[in-house]
């Protein structure tokens, strides 16, 4: 197999570079590196094209930005913290202008190919994943750019507060007892306290970190507010925020399919989460990227071609195995079209130069 993909270390450098034939200890290696799926070049797949909407170079000098920001107040006083944030605001302000500006050069929808990328941190990559989602529905919505900036920064430093939960409680196992889950649940006003402070940062980002937990029928933390009282913003970071979280591996359980994440939000569309939102989520991000091999629930199984904007969960499929056996001629399946077909799982993923 050749490495379609270039995959980066936590140091953000090529771990292994695009173009290289994969040997037993590579994947020995990937493996104990807790890499969850690579992209191959092959004939099948060929033609495909494989890209993520925003440049490997983007993202990298955005997580760098938000380790630092977090890592600037970490151990902090209270009354050093707003100072040390502060200087790191308008360099994030930057890195998220980039962000918008790849976004709107690339129309289609959104595609995060994150586990091309090792992290040493899941918050990092959390944030900043949260930030695409984020910008991804707001785009969806017709926000203005100065709203848009707003938001993504909210989204971008919505877990700031973590900075200061204990680091045992949030890597912790196994079930968390009532102590331990309010401490958990305190990052969202740390998050405010800090962010409020920042003269280059509006009350409304702040509120972002202080929100994103709040559900529509008062269920949420850390106030309890119902749909009324939450701030637009917070009611969209709180629907990418669970989307991650749930396809995301965690110290507790490992990821969902990003089907069942969606069901998720379906189920608590309307008291938890407002439906316009999950209607904005859904139109503006690929469920299932490009290049990823699925399994139908026909048993046939493909790799996602392309994309059907107003239904992503329903992509094109290239059929390249059916009954068990490799087709000796690949086809196209428009799962929008042939609505008898679900997608039932997905597999390691492939892709093409």
């Amino acid at each position: 197999m050749v490495l379609g993909h270039t995959i980066y270390n936590v140091n953000e450098k090529p771990l292994l570079q695009a173009g290289v034939k994969l040997t037993d200890g590579m994947i020995a290696r990937l493996i104990h590196l807790k890499v969850q799926y690579i992209y191959i070049s092959d004939e099948q797949s060929k033609g495909i094209e494989v890209k993520e909407s925003v440049p490997v170079f983007v993202r990298q000098e955005s997580i760098r930005e938000i380790r630092q920001a977090f890592s600037s107040i970490d151990g902090c006083k209270q009354k050093n913290m707003a100072d040390m944030l502060e200087k790191k605001a308008s360099k994030i302000q930057d890195i998220l202008k980039n962000i918008m500006s790849e976004m709107d050069a690339n129309q289609d929808l959104l595609m995060i190919l994150s586990d091309a990328y090792l992290y040493d941190s899941y918050i990092f990559d959390h944030s900043y994943n949260v930030t695409l989602y984020t910008l991804a529905i707001g785009k969806e919505l017709k926000l203005p750019v100065k709203q848009l900036e707003q938001l993504g920064l909210g989204a971008m430093l919505h877990d700031i507060g973590k900075t200061m939960v204990d680091e045992d409680v949030l890597m912790k196992e196994g079930a968390l007892t009532q102590e331990e889950f309010e401490e958990i649940k305190s990052h969202t006003v740390h998050g405010f306290e800090v962010l409020k402070n920042l003269h280059n940062v509006s009350l409304l980002t702040a509120h972002c970190a202080f929100q994103h937990h709040e559900r529509l029928n008062g269920s949420g933390y850390p106030r309890g507010l119902t749909a009324e009282d939450i701030h637009p913003y917070a009611k969209i970071i709180a629907v990418a925020d669970v989307f991650d979280a749930c396809t995301s591996n965690r110290v507790y359980r490992d990821k969902m399919l990003p089907a069942d994440a969606v069901e998720i939000l379906l189920a608590g569309s309307g008291t938890l989460f407002d439906p316009t939102v999950i209607k904005a989520f859904q139109k503006g991000i690929a469920i299932y990227p490009n290049g990823l091999t699925v399994q139908l629930s026909d048993g046939r199984k493909g790799v996602v071609a392309r994309q059907n904007k107003a239904v992503s969960m329903r992509p094109v499929v290239r059929i390249v195995e059916e009954n068990g056996l490799i087709v000796r001629a690949t086809y196209e399946l428009d799962l929008s079209t042939h609505l008898d077909c679900t997608i039932a799982q997905t597999d390691i993923a492939f892709v093409t130069e």
